[in-house]
């Protein structure tokens, strides 16, 4: 089941939470410096010991202090008018993520709008791509959050989510 909600997502009870990352994978702005607050210094030390992760893959590391037991970091690629390969590498980044959470056993999990913050991708074409990702894998997890900053998003999302076929295979 895909659920779309407009929530804090350190805050959500599920077994992984994606954490919108840098390549540094050392904190940052917005959804990341939320996380690495809320999950502890412990966070931060880890994750240096991982050497950073190139934009489109994902890194999986404990939850430390969220409710959430794994944080899996996912690094987006920032929007340069999409002759960049955005699309392809915003799609890996779900997709690097869900094979992650399959290789761990997680059955709930919460993502954020990767890359449509700093990195100023498109809310309606990431959210499109985040979509078409999630009904690839919804048969594999017993719930997939869509966590949305901000009714609009919320709403959206849940446009985009009604209007998506359930279909496996998307071509992204």
């Amino acid at each position: 089941m895909i659920r779309v909600l407009q929530a804090d997502i350190t805050t959500l009870k599920v077994d992984a939470i994606v954490n919108a990352a840098n390549e540094s994978l050392l904190g940052g702005g917005g959804v990341d410096g939320a996380i690495h607050r809320a999950a502890g210094p412990e966070l931060r030390e880890y994750c240096r010991g991982l050497g950073g992760c190139p934009i489109g893959e994902a890194r999986i590391t404990p939850g430390f202090k969220l409710s959430a037991q794994w944080i899996i970091h996912a690094v987006g690629p920032v929007w340069r008018g999409g002759e960049y390969q955005e699309s392809k590498l915003l799609a890996n980044c779900y997709r690097n993520s869900f094979a992650l959470a399959v290789e761990n056993e997680v059955k709930t999990i919460a993502f954020p709008s990767i890359s449509t913050g700093a990195y100023a991708y498109p809310k309606d074409q990431a959210g499109k791509i985040a979509i078409a990702i999630m009904r690839d894998y919804e048969n594999k997890f017993s719930e997939i959050i869509a966590c949305c900053f901000s009714a609009a998003d919320v709403k959206l999302y849940e446009e985009m989510l009604l209007s998506s076929p359930r279909q496996r295979g998307s071509r992204i």
